[in-house]
C-alpha cells in the first residue's frame, strides 16, 4: 500500500470536488482516461442513511435535524507500481458517482497525483466556482431591501387620511 497522505485541508477540497460534480462529468473523464489502473471495490457502492445533525443558530445545541440517504463507495487503485485506497461519499442514491468519485480520490494518492489534479480536480473546481458565483448572483437579484419598503410605506398614507373623515 501507498502511505503517500494528503494533508486534511487538501483532502477535503478535492472530497468536495468530486461530490459537487456530476456523475456524467466524472464518467466522461473516466471514459477517456488512458493507462487507467485496476479498481477493486473494497466497498460498495452502498446506499443508505446517516442521521443529519443541525444547531441552533449555527452556534448553539446539537439537534437531530433528520435523515438523509447516502451512497459510499470504497476502492482499491493498483498502477502496478503501488495501491492505493480511495474513498468517497455522495449525497443520495447514487452509487455510479460514489464509485468514479471513489477511483479519482484513490489515484490522488498514486503516481497519477498531477495528472488527476491538472486534468480532473482543477477544471472541476473552476466550473464549479462559476456555477456558484452565478448561482450567488442570481440570488443577490432577488434580495429584498426591507428598510427601504418599510420606509417607503410608514402606515400613514393619503387612504388613511380620507377614512377619518
Amino acid at each position: 500500500m501507498n502511505n503517500t497522505a494528503r494533508v486534511p485541508e487538501e483532502r477535503r477540497r478535492t472530497a468536495r470536488v468530486l461530490v459537487g460534480s456530476t456523475e456524467a462529468q466524472l464518467a466522461d473523464l473516466w471514459r477517456t482516461w488512458a493507462d487507467r489502473p485496476d479498481i477493486e471495490y473494497l466497498r460498495g457502492p452502498e446506499s443508505g442513511l446517516v442521521m443529519v445533525q443541525g444547531r441552533t443558530g449555527g452556534t448553539g445545541d446539537r439537534f437531530n435535524l433528520g435523515e438523509a440517504t447516502v451512497t459510499r463507495a470504497t476502492v482499491a487503485v493498483r498502477d502496478g507500481r503501488s495501491e492505493t485506497v480511495g474513498t468517497a461519499y455522495v449525497l443520495g442514491s447514487h452509487p455510479e458517482h460514489a464509485a468514479l468519485a471513489a477511483i479519482f480520490d484513490g489515484m490522488l494518492d498514486s503516481a497519477a497525483r498531477d495528472r488527476v489534479m491538472t486534468e480532473v480536480i482543477e477544471p472541476l473546481e473552476r466550473e464549479q466556482t462559476l456555477r456558484d458565483h452565478q448561482a450567488q448572483k442570481n440570488a443577490r437579484a432577488t434580495v429584498v431591501d426591507f428598510f427601504t419598503v418599510a420606509r417607503e410605506n410608514d402606515g400613514f398614507g393619503a387612504d388613511d387620511d380620507e377614512d377619518d373623515e
